[in-house]
């Protein structure tokens, strides 16, 4: 208790709100996802299939399995977080995740390779990201757009350099040293952050969300029910209303980004140049997550939510006609707002809809069926596109669901989810 004893010693003495060091920490652990993420995955897998003779094709259908293992893994982690607490679960994730990236480095078998790809995806992918949502969500209710969005930071950050450092890693030490050396660096940037900083409630410390000095308004409500382990959510209408179309972005855009360099080159344009906008794409992710988590608070996350499928249709559309390089920037800048957008609806609108108190287990559920979403995503373009050598009928198919998603949350709106009761606090 040293660490969070001396911060709120400083949040008496200074108005400042422990929670905030709950972002920080959730910002490295959104960083340390990337051993387990596609753009780092992406700069081992030449190096992978030179060294072990592996096909191309055999390594993506590990990769898509592995996908899967992640969608059902994330479910299980999340519920735990509900049992255990989301500190806990980082500590073990942690661990687990350092030693899967040194099993990568040992790898030499199929069975091995899949069992490390299983690993590094199911706690990469999904459980170290939504158990650092999950705590943000936990310390902040009025401000949770924002602490989310500075949470988030982490992501484009880890794009924007671990790429970078495992390509230097890589022609320095070779691939299997590289693994190594990442599993070391995550360990070190989750373990002990979660270990001495992290703490599950604000109620764990005598504190309330926000830094205020009174539990929310919407968990005074007298109508608030205690949370049970009997709470509806795969047999729900309400959830699946909601979590059919959140799931949307993620296939529409892993469809496009998948496909993305034999759609340009389709459009007449280089492969270099469909890798050169990742740049504009993450720029102008990062941007729109920061704005926008200060707009959700005042919005609310339905609208947002519209606000994105519409850009995301404009988007597909941008890709049919994407032609020239001015065309390329400006549909890798719309994919960056619409992913910037989505990045903040997706962190709090189970928490608004739902409470914060077992919501491990809708959200969840939720993720397992986005990160479904977003590996079924590219096979219907392919098979399109090898049904009629052009990607035009894929493409408004993905712009299609857009519209519809959009109608689902922001014409037929869901109703609120079970609201549950805080915990006691420690009042003194």
């Amino acid at each position: 208790m040293l660490f969070p004893d001396f911060f709120i010693k400083r949040q008496q003495d200074n108005n400042f709100f422990y929670g905030w060091i709950i972002v920080i920490v959730g910002i490295f652990v959104a960083f340390s996802s990337g051993p387990g993420q596609s753009f780092v995955f992406s700069v081992f897998i030449d190096s992978m299939i030179a060294e072990t003779g592996f096909s191309r094709s055999a390594i993506s259908t590990l990769y898509l399995l592995s996908t899967a293992i992640s969608a059902v893994m994330v479910a299980i982690v999340s519920r735990l977080a509900d049992r255990w607490g989301a500190r806990s679960n980082l500590i073990l994730i942690g661990i687990v995740f350092g030693i899967s990236c040194f099993s990568m480095a040992l790898s030499s078998g199929i069975i091995a390779f899949y069992l490390s790809f299983a690993a590094l995806r199911a706690l990469g992918q999904g459980s170290l990201t939504v158990n650092a949502t999950l705590l943000v969500n936990q310390w902040f209710v009025e401000k949770r757009g924002r602490a989310i969005a500075i949470m988030g930071l982490g992501f484009p950050l880890s794009n924007a350099i671990l790429p970078y450092l495992s390509r230097v890693l890589i022609d320095s030490f070779g691939w299997r040293e590289a693994y190594g050396i990442l599993g070391i660096l995550v360990m070190i940037l989750i373990i002990p952050p979660a270990f001495f900083l992290l703490r599950n409630y604000p109620e764990d410390l005598g504190l309330f969300p926000d830094g205020n000095n009174t539990p929310p308004e919407i968990e005074k409500n007298n109508n608030i029910q205690h949370v049970t382990q009997e709470r509806r959510v795969l047999t729900s209408k309400n959830f699946w209303l909601l979590a059919l179309p959140l799931a949307t972005p993620g296939l529409v855009v892993t469809a496009l980004i998948f496909h993305q360099t034999s759609i340009f080159e389709t459009n007449g344009l280089s492969a270099i140049t469909a890798a050169a906008i990742f740049i504009v794409f993450a720029c102008s992710s990062a941007i729109t997550s920061m704005i926008a988590g200060f707009f959700v608070e005042r919005i609310g996350p339905v609208v947002l939510f519209g606000f994105s499928m519409i850009v995301l249709c404009c988007v597909c559309l941008f890709a049919l006609i994407a032609d020239s390089i001015l065309l390329a920037i400006i549909y890798a800048a719309l994919m960056g707002i619409s992913g910037g957008s989505q990045r903040i609806v997706q962190g709090i609108i189970w928490a608004n809809y739902y409470g914060r108190f077992g919501l491990g287990k809708v959200q969840g559920s939720a993720m397992m069926i986005g990160i479904t979403g977003a590996a079924i995503g590219p096979l219907p373009l392919a098979l399109i596109f090898d049904l009629n050598g052009n990607y035009t009928w894929g493409i408004l198919l993905l712009a299609l669901l857009t519209i519809i998603a959009f109608f689902s949350i922001v014409v037929f709106r869901p109703e609120k989810g079970l609201e549950v009761r805080m915990p006691n606090a420690n009042l003194n």
